[in-house]
């Protein structure tokens, strides 16, 4: 998911996304541990889309508040 996307998004889906990336998350760091892992970049990808989904949440929590 790219910022364009995710700020098409609304405040609720954007927690439900986060949720459910979070989730992804678990999961990979739980394979990685095992040695079960194939994919390692996408624990990179995973990571970087919810500090994505959370910069865009922030900025559309400040602007509603009229701060920005």
């Amino acid at each position: 998911m790219n910022a364009v996307d995710a700020r098409a998004l609304s405040a609720d889906q954007i927690k439900d996304e986060l949720v459910t990336l979070k989730k992804e998350q678990f999961n990979l760091r739980f394979q990685q541990a095992t040695g079960q892992l194939e994919n390692t970049a996408r624990v990179r990808v995973i990571r970087r889309d919810i500090a994505r989904l959370k910069t865009v949440l922030h900025a559309k929590t400040t602007e509603s508040k009229g701060e920005g």
